[in-house]
């Protein structure tokens, strides 16, 4: 298990966050649980893990190190026209996949799952590629906030409908070097 830094030692980046909801030893235990099952399940099936940057780094990165069997890993980037587009689920590719999805197994890795409108998007966007099978893998979830109701075969914790940030989820570019997922407290992100 990687070593981080306590809280604290986080200066700037920690004095905005008024809780801690989950520990970096706490996140570390769920990849770990998630990495066994997806290695069990796809065992013989030389999977291709998608991403999308830049929120899902650092999960990627640790769920690959629990992943005991071969896999491939490709990312894509999108970017929302606007706020109000991205809340209805409209987005622009702004980087494709370098690999061909089409008869390969493929899980998409999330960093979050809010609203469902973007990944309902992407996931339509993949299928029309013809992959062979295509699961979903996210290690939040704020079920609250669900539009579209999605298959998340694998899941690490719900998260309450509050701004967390930490582990690759972000307020305008800080925080996602956090070992750990707090409450961003409200005065940072309302005027």
């Amino acid at each position: 298990m990687m070593a981080f830094h306590p809280p604290e030692a986080y200066g700037e980046l920690n004095e905005g966050v008024s809780r801690v909801l989950f520990s970096a030893d706490e996140i570390a235990i769920k990849v770990g649980e998630l990495g066994q099952q997806i290695s069990a399940d796809y065992d013989g099936r030389f999977p291709l893990l998608v991403g999308v940057l830049n929120g899902v780094v650092p999960f990627m990165a640790d769920l690959l190190r629990a992943i005991t069997i071969p896999v491939e890993v490709d990312y894509l980037a999108i970017a929302s026209y606007s706020a109000e587009t991205r809340e209805r689920g409209l987005v622009r590719l702004e980087k494709d996949l370098d690999e061909t999805i089409k008869n390969r197994h493929i899980l998409f890795v999330e960093d979050m799952v809010d609203t469902g409108l973007t990944l309902n998007y992407l996931l339509r966007n993949l299928r029309a590629r013809e992959p062979a099978s295509i699961e979903v893998c996210a290690l939040f979830s704020k079920p609250r906030r669900r539009l579209i109701e999605l298959p998340i075969k694998y899941k690490g914790f719900d998260l309450p409908d509050r701004f967390v940030v930490g582990y690759g989820l972000d307020y305008r570019g800080k925080y996602r070097n956090l070992p750990f997922v707090g409450l961003l407290k409200p005065e940072i992100f309302q005027p």
